[in-house]
């Protein structure tokens, strides 16, 4: 696959500039700007089912929400980065965990740099919570609404580690292998960035937005939605470059990533055996006016 469209695909990451826009010695980063599209995508899903379906939840919910969510993602994501990373290095520059700025050679803003997706979820879990309870809203038809988009606006995430080109995955003779600027040893090597993208990302979000009607369960799209993100992670973990934080192995073959992957499968199912036989409740304003 050398050719696509008259463009070089295993070049492709190195032709990419991952500064957007640079004033001098100030610079904006691609990345930087992902996790704000990220939450404007899940935010306008949100916003378009509320209109378009007569959803029962207002749209300042959903804004109030997105506020909660956005300061508890980067705090949990940051969090799980540093712990399982190099902690040591975190513990000796503090700032570091905080910082959107590279000051090195000029001020770039790169946005934070280094964030778990585990983590991150988990701080949106709390957050999830935690809200639905001060607002006393039904947490599983807040998820009924919400959810569907949450793989939409991740796919960003996944496209801006692949214009940074980190995480990359092993190296591959397959036909859509690609080149990296930061791997030392310039193999091809698989776009494991844009594996997730696709599945973790467009191909989940399809089948989320078709479930999003059905009526077997409040809760449906959420633990699809556990159970098809750690089915995707797990296995793309494979074809992904090993990492520090990949070293240690849990039952001999697993990384923190596929462990924690795991319980998300597991979570998953136990939510669709405990929610399954439960009454549905309808979040649309016809159906409760029947």
């Amino acid at each position: 696959m050398e050719q696509i469209f008259g463009i070089d695909w295993a070049h492709i990451p190195e032709t990419i500039n991952p500064v957007l826009v640079s004033f001098g010695q100030f610079k904006i980063y691609w990345y930087g700007l992902m996790y704000p599209l990220a939450f404007l995508t899940a935010f306008s899903i949100a916003i378009y089912r509320i209109r378009s379906e007569k959803l029962i939840f207002k749209e300042s919910t959903v804004l109030d929400f997105l506020i909660w969510a956005i300061v508890m993602l980067v705090i949990g994501a940051r969090i799980g980065h540093v712990i399982s990373s190099d902690i040591s290095y975190y513990l000796s520059n503090p700032f570091s965990i905080i910082m959107p700025f590279d000051f090195s050679g000029g001020f770039h803003y790169t946005g934070i740099l280094g964030m778990s997706y585990h983590g991150g979820m988990l701080g949106i879990v709390l957050a999830y919570i935690v809200f639905c309870h001060k607002r006393k809203i039904n947490h599983w038809q807040f998820a009924d609404m919400g959810v569907p988009g949450i793989p939409a606006g991740y796919t960003f995430g996944r496209l801006g580690n692949f214009i940074n080109g980190e995480l990359y995955g092993k190296a591959t003779d397959l036909p859509w292998g690609m080149y990296f600027p930061a791997d030392p040893a310039n193999q091809l090597r698989h776009p494991t960035q844009l594996y997730e993208a696709l599945f973790e990302g467009v191909v989940l979000f399809i089948i989320l937005w078709w479930l999003r009607k059905k009526k077997w369960f409040n809760g449906l799209t959420l633990s699809i939605y556990f159970i098809g993100y750690g089915i995707v992670r797990f296995l793309n973990e494979f074809l992904r470059e090993p990492s520090p934080m990949s070293e240690h192995k849990y039952l001999g073959f697993m990384n923190l990533a596929q462990l924690m992957s795991v319980l998300m499968i597991i979570g998953g199912i136990i939510l669709v055996m405990f929610r399954k036989d439960k009454p549905y409740l309808p979040i649309t304003r016809e159906e409760n006016n029947e």
